[in-house]
């Protein structure tokens, strides 16, 4: 399938588990896509951000969503009982670097650098970017079939935190649309 996928839209991957790796998340996810797509100097890019869908407003998003459910341990009920979780990671950063709390024991190098796996759903909106340019009888994959694929299921994160942005989804899908069939995305 990535054989078919132009420049910019394999930038969009790429760019991808870079973003990842900024936010020191384990998994690319349709977010992580989706930011990147935000931030792109192209058609998709330019879309994005008309339809109200900053960069920084979205780097900020997922880095309060990964907050609210990246925190596995509850720093008030381990204070009760005498442990500092804020002392407890700085002392474990010091010792074994940044993340070493967030990354699964003997893992840490590998998710410093190589490769960082793709979520689930964020294969599912790479696969729904194929079909979505062969419903429009396209034969490569442009940036904004992999944005129709992220905006495709309101369960992908992408689509969630778009909405929640403010950003009027359909109106979106019928911009990338448009700009597809005048191969400007």
């Amino acid at each position: 399938m990535f054989e078919r996928f132009t420049a910019d839209a394999r930038q969009a991957v790429t760019g991808a588990q870079a973003e990842a790796r900024a936010l020191s998340d384990r998994h690319i996810g349709t977010e992580h896509v989706l930011l990147t797509l935000a931030g792109a100097e192209n058609a998709t890019g330019r879309a994005l951000r008309e339809h109200g869908l900053d960069p920084e407003d979205l780097r900020a998003r997922i880095a309060r969503v990964n907050r609210a459910g990246g925190e596995v341990l509850d720093s008030d009920a381990l204070r009760s009982i005498g442990i500092d979780l804020d002392a407890v990671r700085e002392a474990t950063e010091q010792s074994f670097g940044e993340g070493a709390l967030d990354v699964p024991a003997g893992k840490i190098d590998r998710y410093r650098r190589g490769h960082i796996p793709f979520t689930p759903k964020a294969k599912k909106a790479l696969e729904l970017s194929l079909r979505h340019a062969i419903r429009l009888r396209q034969k490569e994959i442009r940036s904004g079939h992999l944005l129709l694929g992220l905006l495709h299921d309101e369960d992908f994160l992408s689509a969630r935190l778009a909405a929640e942005a403010g950003v009027d989804l359909e109106a979106l899908r019928a911009e990338v649309r448009r700009l597809l069939t005048s191969k400007a995305a």
